[in-house]
């Protein structure tokens, strides 16, 4: 380790994520991106607005969608333990909306997998949106999808593996045949 990387390993250790873990191994390559990038996951996943549930849940999205088994088998865990049923976890990995879920669930579910895949969001959702979570929220939400698809790719890319977690699903990752 370089003198930049042991300095930035101790604060991770010393900060609220208490180790180098997940994205902070790959990122390690380059400390200096990972001091600008592990402030912004801080404030979002501790500091945020959006409600426990509605984090975590969206959080489980967007590891489903980039087929990320480190962030899956961390937030699938944290989503049920803040609220968010198994059966919403397990139609979540099957790529599925869940039927019967509370509105916020569905429209923040609704809301992250329009922008993964279109990379954008109607009005009406906007609008929906705008009502439920307000524009901070709104804000907040779409800097939360583009952290985690950021550290599942640069994971991803690293091949940073997962133990994963039986009980609540193990994602599959994409392979391509190239």
């Amino acid at each position: 380790m370089t003198d930049e990387q042991r300095q930035t390993a101790e604060s991770l250790i010393r900060g609220p994520r208490k180790g180098v873990v997940g994205p902070f191994i790959p990122l390690m390559q380059s400390p200096r991106l990972l001091n600008l990038i592990e402030p912004l996951g801080t404030e979002l996943r501790f500091h945020g607005r959006l409600d426990e549930r509605i984090r975590e849940l969206v959080i489980c999205a967007v590891a489903r969608h980039t087929s990320n088994q480190f962030e899956w088998t961390v937030h699938a865990a944290l989503a049920v333990a803040a609220g968010v049923s198994r059966d919403t976890i397990s139609a979540v990995l099957e790529g599925r909306i869940p039927a019967g879920i509370p509105e916020d669930e569905l429209l923040a579910l609704e809301f992250a997998q329009r922008l993964m895949c279109t990379h954008a969001i109607p009005d009406s959702l906007y609008a929906e949106a705008q009502i439920n979570f307000g524009s901070e929220g709104i804000v907040e939400l779409t800097t939360l999808i583009g952290y985690f698809v950021t550290v599942c790719w640069i994971m991803n890319v690293a091949r940073t593996h997962s133990d994963g977690n039986p009980d609540l699903g193990i994602v599959r990752p994409y392979v391509s045949a190239t």
